[in-house]
């Protein structure tokens, strides 16, 4: 047996063709000022100023628990600093997290360090901080450029708003922003979406998330849904934004993802080819794979950040769970067919384990019927298996 790989007689169906995937590090902000009524997210509204401090301190204690796996100590690709709204803690507290991280992992020479922002100027006046601490990529949620939308979408801030989160950002240094703009909003006319996408591709930003409004179970929205547009008028939007986003110079490199050639999201690739992620925070999620061992677990931390706080540092986790055979195929699937460019053979055995006649017929089956295309070793869905992506996907669960 080699290093980082696990092998088996011929025959066994368990893994024999694993290996350590790239690892980032997902960090779960959870505080907002206040809940959009379409979020489902693990966010939640303060009402006094959160103990930034204390959890800090908790993310710390957090990661050196999760790095008590030795599956776990590897250098760090990435670190994504999501919520909630990570933007509203201060300079300091994000400069301790980072200052933190480095002392107890190895980073790469060129760690892609995403944080999430909403615009408004308290928060952009932090920007410069995190610039400093070490943040080299913002990621603001911008949803709209156009104040009747924003509205209804429940936003709390405006146009000006958002446009000047982007300048203060361009001004603390950042030189890699990624957009988050929704589509198919409430009442949204095609003419309403060119120019709200038009509005923010004028902002010039390496990245544009552009992705539909769904209405989320158990979320205010979906509880009194406003109209939206049918499912045809969404098709179009998707379609026509997707034109306007290449004419510009962006391409899309995932379902939702478009970006200038080169400034693709590093810790959401990563994702998206089955790779590692250590998750520490209220509710935050992570996936590791002990190569030697043949294990792929995922681990699920304690949810509400009050229960987080107060819970023993050796008892963080709230849920694990080993996957099986069967598991990581589905997952795979889920995550790889995402991919405009696709995914190579040899990325499917790797993160699996598996050998690829496990999915030979699905894959000749969905290639018969023009969802997937095949050149060698590369396997890419089509734009029919883009369009049919949950079908293309159930395929392999």
């Amino acid at each position: 047996m080699t290093a980082g790989r696990r092998t088996v007689s011929a025959g066994d169906d368990a893994p024999r063709l694993l290996q350590a995937p790239p690892l980032g590090l997902y960090v779960h902000l959870p505080w907002c000022l206040r809940k959009c009524p379409y979020c489902d997210f693990n966010s939640h509204a303060v009402d006094a100023e959160p103990p930034f401090a204390d959890y800090v301190a908790r993310l710390l204690v957090d990661l050196e628990q999760t790095l008590r796996d030795r599956a776990a100590r590897r250098p760090l690709l990435s670190i994504f600093i999501g919520g909630g709204t990570p933007s509203l803690f201060p300079g300091t507290a994000i400069q301790a997290l980072l200052d933190g991280v480095r002392e107890l992992t190895t980073l790469t020479a060129d760690c892609e360090i995403t944080l999430e922002a909403n615009p408004g100027a308290a928060d952009a006046a932090r920007f410069a901080a995190y610039r400093r601490a070490g943040v080299n990529r913002l990621s603001i949620g911008v949803q709209s450029l156009d104040d009747t939308m924003l509205a209804r979408l429940g936003r709390i801030h405006d146009p000006a708003a958002a446009r000047a989160a982007v300048s203060a950002a361009r001004t603390a240094g950042f030189d890699h922003l990624n957009l988050d703009l929704m589509f198919a909003l409430p009442d949204q006319t095609p003419a309403g979406a060119r120019a709200d996408l038009d509005a923010a591709l004028a902002l010039e930003p390496e990245q544009v998330s552009y992705y539909q409004l769904t209405l989320e179970p158990n979320t205010p929205m979906q509880a009194a849904p406003p109209v939206l547009p049918d499912a045809d008028l969404v098709a179009d939007l998707a379609a026509a934004g997707g034109e306007q986003l290449h004419e510009a110079g962006y391409r899309q490199y995932e379902v939702s993802a478009h970006a200038r050639p080169g400034r693709a999201c590093r810790h959401n690739l990563n994702y998206w080819r089955f790779g590692d992620y250590l998750g520490i925070g209220a509710g935050a999620h992570g996936k590791l794979t002990d190569a030697a061992a043949g294990r792929i677990c995922r681990t699920a931390k304690r949810r509400h950040p009050r229960v987080y706080l107060a819970a023993a540092a050796h008892d963080l986790i709230s849920s694990r769970r080993q996957l099986g055979n069967e598991d990581r195929i589905s997952e795979f699937a889920l995550n790889a067919c995402r991919l405009t460019q696709g995914f190579e053979r040899g990325l499917f055995e790797s993160t699996t384990g598996l050998p690829w006649s496990r999915i030979a017929a699905v894959v000749a089956a969905a290639v018969a019927d023009g969802l997937l295309r095949m050149s060698g070793d590369h396997l890419a869905p089509t734009a029919l298996g883009r369009d049919f992506g949950d079908d293309l996907v159930s395929r392999f669960l």
